[in-house]
């Protein structure tokens, strides 16, 4: 009850808000992404695709917002912005002449109307899978939230091979008859079996990303050959399998991994380019889903030789306590294990990427997962500017 009290207030917020800047989405063709991984390199994967069209562009997402010639940090625990900042955001792109924005929006963002009188040409599902079920309560519900930029959309584009597509096109076909696009790696209208696309970015949960950003591309009439050339010289995004460059002859990674899908694909990936063994750093955030926490442990276990156990934004749950939750997960079917795993816990995140340098071997692949692009650290109920690239660089000295 007191839930939908304040997404009411939301709405109203939202509404007044755009009223307030004179409705400035109405004049601009925006592109919403949503989906628990992936949303934010397909949105700068998008962005920088219409950039090489030519296209005047501005972007939302997790790492950054860029209107016009500014960028705008947001690298602080937030996606999709309040309906305050988010329309005031419009207002700018429209006063820089901006044809196109591509904003990255959240389950949380959706639930709350934040979005609300925002038209979206074309609205992209990346994949739902097992998040932010401490906010929304069940896995159905939360695939319902995230149906809501599908409906809100006039072109919607979606992953054929995710394991929500039946009851995704179930809930977008029941109110509308909009025009619907799926993709995959062989399954859907668009596919990387037929098309072929190159890119430089890793592993094949990265190809996803690549087919959709492709998709809305080709529904904005952008030409062929510029989406593929954008494609194969797209690097990637800051904390997104970032590689931090060292003379230690071992790979070090960072990567924002925080769910248990995210995590099995970038671990697994490390796993298969690794020549050596695996040293993984990572944790899980206080106050969020707990119920992940024993499978993300597990998925460390099963791809890691080594993994090192440390603070996530623990907030104020107890870390120990997470900490052992993340744990429990490893001991499950220990002697089904093949090879050796060994765990350590070091509460101090950056005595745990220092510890992980320090051990690392040859060939070895350090990766750390959670913070990725993150700005600040939370402890408690204080935030500490934090950095894992910059903490990778003095642990190296």
């Amino acid at each position: 009850m007191i839930r939908r009290l304040k997404n009411f207030f939301h709405k109203l917020l939202a509404l007044f808000v755009s009223l307030y800047y004179l409705s400035p989405a109405k004049k601009i063709t925006i592109i919403g992404i949503t989906g628990t991984d992936g949303k934010t390199t397909t949105s700068h994967l998008l962005y920088e695709i219409l950039k090489h069209a030519g296209k005047k562009v501005s972007l939302i997402s997790s790492v950054c917002a860029i209107i016009g010639d500014k960028k705008y940090d947001t690298g602080f625990h937030v996606t999709t912005p309040s309906s305050f900042f988010l329309q005031k955001t419009l207002r700018e792109a429209l006063q820089n002449k901006q044809d196109y924005l591509v904003l990255e929006v959240t389950s949380h963002a959706l639930d709350q109307h934040r979005i609300f009188k925002i038209p979206f040409k074309i609205g992209i599902l990346t994949n739902i899978t097992h998040e932010h079920l401490d906010y929304h309560g069940d896995y159905d519900s939360y695939l319902q939230t995230k149906a809501i930029l599908l409906k809100n959309s006039e072109i919607a584009i979606i992953n054929r091979e995710d394991s929500s597509f039946t009851r995704i096109t179930e809930l977008v076909k029941k109110e509308s008859k909009k025009k619907i696009i799926t993709y995959g790696l062989k399954k859907g209208d668009l596919t990387q079996l037929k098309l072929q696309l190159k890119t430089r970015l890793p592993g094949n949960y990265n190809i996803y990303n690549v087919l959709a950003a492709y998709g809305a591309a080709k529904e904005l009439l952008i030409e062929e050959s510029v989406i593929r050339k954008a494609i194969s010289s797209f690097k990637g995004v800051e904390g997104r399998y970032e590689e931090i460059a060292n003379d230690k002859n071992i790979r070090i990674i960072v990567d924002f991994a925080h769910t248990p899908n995210a995590l099995k694909q970038v671990l697994e990936t490390a796993r298969k380019d690794s020549f050596g063994n695996v040293i993984h750093v990572f944790g899980c955030a206080g106050l969020r889903d707990y119920l992940k926490r024993p499978v993300m442990g597990g998925i460390s276990k099963k791809y890691s030789e080594i993994s090192i156990i440390t603070e996530e934004d623990y907030r104020s749950e107890n870390l120990d306590e997470i900490n052992l939750s993340i744990i429990s997960g490893m001991k499950r079917n220990e002697d089904k294990k093949e090879g050796k795993h060994q765990y350590f816990v070091i509460n101090n995140r950056y005595q745990a990427i220092k510890k992980a340098i320090q051990i690392a071997k040859k060939n070895d692949t350090v990766i750390i997962t959670g913070k990725g692009h993150e700005k600040s650290l939370c402890r408690g109920k204080k935030e500490y500017p934090w950095s894992d690239c910059q903490a990778i660089v003095k642990a190296l000295i």
